[in-house]
């Protein structure tokens, strides 16, 4: 590369940039920028030129034009081993521009606002910046971009080192990265556009034709890595969806050891499930099914019940509360040893308390909240599945007693308690509580038969007179004989089974009330 002459700095972000630009006028290069740079720099005493200046012609249409010139773009992007490029840029008196330091105007963080309008979302889709990154990246042979303030020092200390030249390595490196912010920004601005069109819709039963878009782009940063994956022979990164809100709505760690890979699954799936609650709910976790759920006056109340759902399964689990995490609470924790604890907020006597334990991960983070405009992704070899999430509320008014006997009003509570809970209990779920806390839970079997006796004999609390919720459908009355023999009262099931009709007699048969919801809670 020959020695830069010229630079060209417009930027979005001006963290840190004043420093840059005066340790490039020190190397004598020549800086040009643009309005709110231009002023910036000039306020930090750094000369700078007008682009104006070089173009002959002044910004226009409110910004909208400034850079998109021949002068501009023909000095970024001339290669420079070419001859024939170096005499047309003589022959039309262009200068070429040897560093282009852009970034991009804050469009992911004005969608991020709450209520924010179109107009002011379209004004801030950059059409110059991307142009003279991706030129400067195009010609990185002979240019220099940088996109990315954390880079600035680097560039100076290359500069410095190599008489006004950067070294083909570093100006490559720097290349991808622009490229990947222009991938970055143009994936949020197609992403946005997309759900203000109503392309994602919340599916009908069954969903139509059409719901889910016909091309979907994903643009994620990484985050952090664990040690490992699900097993130790596993390596694993955690990325966060670019333009979205972070990762668990964006938390934070508090205190603790490493997050593990399977601690990010398990709390994941405990504050989605705690969500649902508008009491005050604890929610246990223990690999990625719940093993104890409660609800109650006050978290205190909630997880005393969570627990005696299953003491033994709690040990090493995660725990998920929907209220801000009171002294009292973590009093209460003491005894039990907890990977991750997850809440909205703590009391400064509940950090106290949790910080006893240091390697005990203390996460806090907004309560989960789906929109239909969400997709989620799994992969599978070659691709992706994707779906609307299952955590969009439903209407327990709506569900069908399809019994003789009706349910009581507290047995109906006790089933809209059960019927949350299968949503994120693997499949098949069979999930058996009262009003207020899970009883048993029989998770991940391939026989509904078998989660039943699994949801019955896991039980430490009576389990007579208690009601279930089943995740999908009954096909035989096996599997409810099961239940009703252990005294079950009242059970919610999506219904739609060829089976209905048999087993709405053997309910009939046993004084059992039966709730059809008519939706599925496959988990798999």
């Amino acid at each position: 590369m020959l020695q830069a002459r010229r630079a060209l700095v417009s930027v979005s972000d001006k963290t840190e940039l004043a420093p840059f630009a005066r340790g490039l006028t020190e190397l004598g290069i020549e800086i040009l920028s643009t309005g709110g740079t231009l002023k910036h720099l000039a306020e930090n005493g750094v000369e700078a030129t007008a682009v104006a200046e070089i173009t002959g012609s002044p910004e226009i249409l409110g910004g909208r034009v400034k850079t998109l010139h021949p002068r501009i773009h023909g000095g970024i992007l001339a290669d420079r081993s070419k001859d024939d490029h170096l005499r047309e840029l003589e022959d039309q008196g262009i200068v070429p521009i040897d560093i282009v330091a852009v970034n991009l105007y804050p469009f992911q963080q004005t969608i991020a606002r709450d209520g924010v309008d179109m107009a002011d979302a379209i004004e801030m889709i950059d059409i110059g910046g991307p142009c003279m990154t991706r030129a400067a990246a195009k010609n990185y042979r002979g240019v220099v971009v940088v996109v990315d303030p954390s880079d600035y020092d680097r560039v100076l200390e290359a500069l410095r080192d190599g008489n006004g030249s950067v070294p083909e390595d570093l100006r490559q490196h720097l290349a991808l990265k622009a490229f990947q912010h222009t991938q970055e920004y143009d994936t949020a601005i197609a992403t946005w556009l997309a759900s203000q069109n109503g392309t994602v819709r919340a599916p009908a039963t069954p969903a139509p034709a059409g719901a889910m878009p016909e091309q979907l782009s994903v643009e994620l940063a990484k985050e952090f890595e664990p040690r490992y994956g699900e097993n130790p022979h596993q390596a694993s990164a955690i990325y966060s969806t670019v333009g979205e809100n972070g990762i668990l709505g964006g938390f934070e760690k508090l205190q603790g050891k490493e997050l593990s890979w399977n601690n990010m699954l398990d709390a994941d799936a405990a504050r989605k499930l705690v969500s649902l609650f508008d009491e005050p709910a604890v929610v246990i976790v223990k690999h990625n099914n719940p093993c104890g759920v409660g609800r109650g006056a006050d978290l205190v109340e909630a997880y005393g019940r969570a627990l005696e759902c299953d003491p033994v399964s709690a040990f090493g689990s995660i725990v998920a509360v929907n209220r801000e995490a009171s002294e009292a609470l973590a009093e209460q924790m003491r005894q039990l040893f907890v990977e991750v604890v997850i809440a909205p907020s703590y009391e400064a006597g509940a950090r106290e308390i949790y910080g006893r334990k240091k390697n005990l991960r203390v996460l806090v983070a907004p309560l989960y909240e789906a929109t239909d405009s969400d997709i989620e992704l799994r992969g599978i070899d070659g691709g992706f599945l994707a779906q609307t999430p299952d955590g969009l509320a439903e209407d327990p008014s709506t569900w069908e007693c399809v019994t003789e006997r009706q349910a009581t009003d507290e047995e109906r509570r006790a089933l809209e308690f059960a019927w949350k809970l299968t949503r994120y209990t693997k499949s098949n779920a069979i999930v058996l509580t009262n009003a207020d806390q899970s009883v048993g839970i029989g998770a991940g079997q391939m026989s509904r038969v078998d989660s039943c006796r699994i949801a019955i004999d896991k039980a430490v609390l009576p389990v007579a007179g208690t009601v279930a919720g089943s995740d999908a459908f009954f096909p035989f009355r096996d599997a409810f004989d099961v239940l009703a023999d252990a005294g079950v009262v009242a059970v919610a099931q999506p219904g739609g089974s060829k089976g209905d009709e048999e087993l709405i007699a053997a309910a009939n048969e046993r004084g059992v009330a039966m709730l059809f919801t008519g939706r599925r809670h496959f988990r798999h």
